[in-house]
């Protein structure tokens, strides 16, 4: 098994932002006809994404392929995440309309598969919950047949705002796990490790039969071995499909980029995982957390069904 370098300790690689990025962080800029026609929409119909907000290298790709992970609850985070480029602050109010314009943007596009996620806004009692269940709903009257992912906020540990989501029946469930235990208080401020753990658990005792997920971005100075254990505890909480990308740092204000992980440690971690027990494992530099989310949902679904009909 390849065994990669330790990562060296956070404060003590500072001059790695300076440096070249490798070859294969490398990516086209944006402007196909499906990208500057889904920009158009989005901007028609004051709607945002993710992929704007967080800067996402994959956006291009993406869109061109008219998927987009849609951002709901405002622009402005509760929290202040090191790593993470989202407005953080002070949110604005509420917008009823939102989740008649998110529906009708997807009804619109023709989607298959739409993922909506959320800046956290623990300002908010059930912190979004009700507005994540109300916009599932409101796709599923227009689009039937579309599979809807949500990327929802930790919720601040609420069962009951949990239970209001997945109530609402969404294909997908993701809640990213993000870094290793270590590394919480520094990366994630304002969140727990077993706490985001406890809501994938939560999710699949409410639903057993719901998709779930998580993500892991690399490159914060973890180690190969924290990297495993983290992977193993999201088994241990039956996590369907994992998500494995490396960070790259948005400004000077965020974390540095500790490692830029290999192509090829990316394919020995995919190739761990699925021996783990993940029924999918998207592995790669520019992977993120919607990143070929279509097709996760596709093959989990396909592995599902083989393993009800081998049983039946």
């Amino acid at each position: 098994m390849l065994q990669p370098a330790k990562a060296t300790p956070l404060i003590s690689l500072p001059e790695i932002f300076g440096s070249p990025k490798p070859p294969w962080l490398k990516v086209k800029a944006p402007g196909s006809p499906n990208y500057l026609r889904l920009k158009r929409l989005l901007q028609e119909r004051q709607l945002h994404t993710i992929c704007e907000e967080a800067l996402c290298p994959n956006i291009g790709e993406c869109w061109q392929q008219l998927t987009a992970t849609f951002l709901i609850l405002g622009e402005v985070c509760t929290r202040n995440c090191s790593f993470c480029a989202a407005t953080h602050g002070r949110p604005t109010e509420l917008d009823p309309t939102e989740p008649e314009r998110v529906a009708q943007a997807v009804y619109e596009l023709g989607l298959v598969h739409a993922v909506i996620t959320s800046v956290n806004r623990d300002d908010l009692i059930d912190g979004g919950a009700r507005i994540f269940a109300t916009v599932i709903r409101r796709i599923r009257e227009l689009s039937p047949n579309c599979g809807i992912e949500v990327l929802v906020p930790d919720f601040r540990g609420s069962e009951a705002a949990l239970r209001t989501v997945v109530d609402a029946a969404p294909t997908i469930l993701n809640h990213n796990i993000e870094t290793v235990p270590r590394l919480y208080r520094e990366v994630r401020p304002g969140a727990r490790y077993e706490q985001s753990l406890e809501l994938l658990a939560g999710a699949r005792r409410t639903l057993p039969e719901l998709v779930t997920k998580s993500g892991i971005i690399m490159g914060f100075g973890e180690e190969w071995q924290e990297l495993l254990r983290t992977m193993a505890d999201l088994r241990g909480v039956d996590c369907d499909i994992l998500t494995l990308g490396q960070y790259l740092r948005p400004s000077r204000a965020h974390l540095p980029v500790m490692k830029y992980y290999t192509p090829e440690e990316f394919k020995e971690l995919k190739a761990i995982g699925e021996g783990m027990g993940f029924k999918h494992v998207e592995s790669g530099p520019l992977v993120r957390s919607s990143y070929h989310a279509r097709g996760q949902a596709e093959e989990v679904g396909r592995k599902r069904e083989s393993g009800l009909s081998a049983c039946g």
